[in-house]
């Protein structure tokens, strides 16, 4: 049997990618906060100042949000990469200070990356994301996993400037691209580069610590992650700083090695799931054992993956037993 031709089958659905698919998440039950994105049934959390790194002169990092915020200074307002859950938006508000944010990238839809974009939306930010995205944020989506709906956000908070491939614009001085990730975490993936400043916001296209999550219910899958992992390659230079979702700034070598990883499970789980196996059979197969890095999950993980694996597979003619 032939295995999966991962670039010859991601471009070739690259049409239904951008249509909407509203259904909901399976299987990334971690990437959820525990609130809805209009923060109605969110517990109150008293804001606190969080932890902040400053890896440029005009780049810093806010992390605990629960994931990362990128932060860019400039004469002209504050740019924010993700803008945390709803609960933690107030606390993000805070360590900001009393400079405005006039700008605002959303990496994918998750809550958890997405669910301050009403607080900082009413306060007079302009929001970018990919239309895929907006789609998203703009009805109302279910989690199998957890057997319940998010509402879309209020009007306020949702994208007002979209893109399907490329968006570029500059803020005080600083050039700044964002590109569309077909499927690689979800439908609507996009990385945000510092051009000036080097830095690259990736989202959770990379995971230094938590495990890799493959959103299948919302398109995302093994062959994006590794085919956008390439693609960022191709965006980014030896010295560029890449900032995930979750987890420490990274350096090119430690993106390069989380990439060959992936590429290695792809590999692998794409031969097996090919030959009919099961999440469980590759797991007994010991593909996990195979590559340095240990997963807290590593059957959800190899769960996701062959999920996402047959949707692509068989979408393009191939059988799975």
């Amino acid at each position: 049997m032939k295995t999966f031709e991962r670039r010859h089958i991601l471009r070739a659905g690259a049409g239904l990618a951008c249509a909407p698919v509203l259904v909901g998440l399976a299987g990334c039950s971690q990437e959820q906060s525990p609130e809805n994105n209009t923060g109605t049934a969110a517990r109150q959390v008293a804001p606190s100042q969080l932890p902040v790194e400053s890896i440029t002169d005009r780049v810093k990092v806010i992390s605990g949000a629960p994931g990362n915020v990128l932060i860019l200074t400039t004469d002209e307002g504050l740019l924010l990469v993700d803008s945390g859950s709803t609960t933690m938006a107030p606390s993000v508000q805070l360590t900001l200070g009393d400079a405005p944010v006039r700008t605002l990238f959303n990496t994918h839809y998750h809550a958890d990356q997405s669910g301050g974009n009403t607080l900082f939306g009413e306060a007079g930010a302009t929001i970018y994301a990919h239309e895929i995205t907006r789609q998203w944020l703009s009805s109302d989506y279910y989690i199998p996993a957890e057997d319940r709906w998010v509402p879309a956000l209020p009007e306020v908070g949702r994208p007002t400037h979209t893109y399907r491939e490329k968006e570029a614009l500059s803020l005080g001085g600083e050039s700044i691209e964002s590109g569309y990730l077909l499927e690689a975490h979800t439908r609507g993936d996009a990385y945000v580069f510092l051009r000036d400043a080097n830095v690259l916001a990736v989202g959770d296209v990379a995971s230094p610590l938590r495990d890799p999550a493959l959103d299948w219910y919302a398109g995302g899958w093994l062959g994006g992650r590794v085919d956008a992992m390439d693609d960022l390659l191709e965006v980014a230079n030896a010295d560029t700083l890449i900032v995930p979702a979750y987890g420490p700034v990274m350096n090119m070598a430690e993106y390069q090695a989380e990439r060959d990883m992936m590429w290695h499970l792809w590999e692998r789980c794409s031969t097996l799931v090919n030959n009919g196996r099961s999440a469980q059979d590759i797991l007994e197969a010991g593909v996990m054992d195979e590559i340095d890095r240990k997963f807290n999950d590593p059957y959800q993980f190899l769960y996701d993956a062959a999920k996402g694996l047959w949707a692509h597979y068989t979408n393009f003619g191939g059988n799975v037993v």
